[in-house]
């Protein structure tokens, strides 16, 4: 089923950050990370795939303003992304790298932007799931009054043996059936907690335990708490959230502040007040924060006076859904360092291609026309392993070669005699005579020196590797290479 805009209701904000987890693979002032490549297409067209899919139209990438350039020139010129003509680029002015996710949400150019209910995603968001998504959102906003506004999250699986990847703590309840009709379907359960391994190792540290309240307890008698799930940071959120982030500047992580709070509010008594929640909803006041009786998103009781003479209201919280995505379902994952970008590329490398597909209803939507996009560069006496394996366009392999398991980028060369294995090599790079790369990623218009071996190596863009260098689990950068200089 396609939707429209219309019918979906929703804008959608791509973050797209600085990457500094990707140092040593993008040069600050080269590639943005947005457009590094992944399985051979730039890391921004697979959330704006999702988007598309998801049937909005109504797309914004908020970026850097020194990013703005490449990204603009990516538009229009780029074959993946270039498809998307109506994404528009926003540089909020004082948008800078130590800039928390909800402090983006506060900025004015952002908080002008977003003029309904919106779609929060990161850059660098693999996903493959789609309509499940959008009928968990369309279930939470036709259910009865108090559901209309509520949030939806993705939590999927993390896999065994994935270096880098990191998990969050998720803690869930079930929606009772009178209270969600449909969410079983649809897998999805109110999450009651949610925070990054990182605090909650702090927060055993000095507990020396894992306590949790009573009063979430008596709320919820069935939770179920979950260290292998990872929040996907794709949110789906009622307007109402732009206001509440920009009036509560203590919030300065969407992930573990906002979804923190939202969720403790819910089970903890008058949290909700001291989020400002009855005061910024009440109905004197709501014009202020939303129009339109489709943005209603809190359920209020009968005013009752304090002890001050005053009216107050009692606010409940609407839930905040959290969608459950076991391992080994549809593809989901975020890219966010290098080793993740090898082992989703390599995932995605596997893909049935357009061409070879038997079954259209089966195939993923980020299959690759082809396989091997130029084969008129390919030497005849090479091997390239073609059912995992992707070489994009204007990619010369030459004669004796054998390249298994690995995604070569545009404009790139693989002299005669070297070996790939499980390699993700990006842009215009070189790949000299006789090398042997295994799990190696290789940066943007860089180059390896002939009979090279190198093992779990990645190296940063730009970067010229020595001919006959051996090395195991290396990153070449330029402070590497003037450390070698001076030794």
């Amino acid at each position: 089923m396609s939707y429209s805009r219309d019918e979906t209701g929703l804008q959608a904000l791509i973050l797209c950050g600085s990457g500094t987890s990707f140092d040593t693979l993008l040069k600050p002032e080269g590639t943005p990370k947005c457009l590094a490549l992944v399985a051979n297409r730039p890391m921004a067209y697979y959330p704006m795939n999702l988007c598309r899919r998801l049937g909005v139209t109504d797309v914004t990438l908020v970026t850097f303003p020194s990013a703005v350039a490449p990204i603009k020139a990516a538009l229009q010129h780029d074959p993946f992304v270039g498809s998307f003509p109506s994404a528009k680029v926003l540089a909020p002015q004082d948008l800078e790298e130590t800039t928390s996710t909800a402090q983006i949400i506060r900025l004015p150019e952002v908080q002008d932007c977003i003029q309904g209910n919106f779609l929060l995603l990161p850059c660098d968001l693999v996903c493959e799931l789609d309509q499940r998504l959008l009928d968990s959102w369309d279930l939470s906003q036709f259910q009865s009054p108090q559901e209309l506004n509520a949030g939806l999250g993705l939590y999927y699986q993390t896999e065994a043996g994935i270096k880098d990847e990191v998990s969050d703590l998720v803690a869930v309840a079930p929606f009772e059936q009178s209270e969600m009709p449909g969410a079983a379907k649809y897998k999805l359960s109110r999450l009651v907690m949610s925070m990054g391994m990182d605090s909650t190792k702090a927060r055993l540290e000095q507990d020396k335990a894992f306590l949790v309240r009573y009063s979430l307890t008596k709320k919820h008698q069935r939770i179920k708490i979950m260290t292998d799930y990872r929040d996907a940071h794709l949110y789906f959120f009622p307007h109402w959230v732009k206001h509440l982030v920009r009036h509560q500047e203590k919030i300065a992580s969407i992930k573990e502040d906002l979804i923190g709070l939202w969720v403790k509010a819910q089970w903890q008594q008058g949290l909700a007040e001291k989020l400002g929640m009855d005061k910024c909803r009440s109905p004197q006041d709501s014009h202020q924060w939303i129009s339109g009786q489709s943005m209603s998103s809190t359920v209020y009781q009968k005013p009752q006076t304090n002890s001050l003479g005053s009216e107050s209201f009692r606010v409940e919280m609407p839930p905040f859904m959290a969608c459950l995505l076991e391992e080994g379902t549809e593809l989901v994952r975020r890219v966010d360092s290098p080793a993740l970008l090898l082992s989703t590329s390599l995932r995605l490398a596997k893909l049935e291609s357009i061409e070879t597909a038997k079954d259209v209803s089966t195939r993923s939507p980020f299959a690759h026309a082809h396989k091997i996009t130029s084969p008129d560069g390919i030497a005849q006496r090479s091997f390239i392993s073609r059912d995992d394996c992707l070489l994009a366009s204007n990619v010369v392999v030459e004669k004796g070669c054998s390249i298994k398991e690995t995604c070569i980028g545009p404009g790139s060369k693989i002299c005669s005699g070297a070996r790939l294995t499980r390699c993700v090599v990006l842009e215009n790079v070189i790949i000299g005579a006789r090398c042997v790369l295994v799990g190696c990623v290789i940066g943007n218009r860089s180059s390896v020196g002939s009979n090279s071996t190198l093992n779990d190596c990645e190296v940063q863009e730009g970067f010229t590797v020595p001919e006959r260098t051996e090395a195991k689990n290396e990153i070449f950068t330029p402070l590497l290479e003037d450390l070698l200089d001076n030794m």
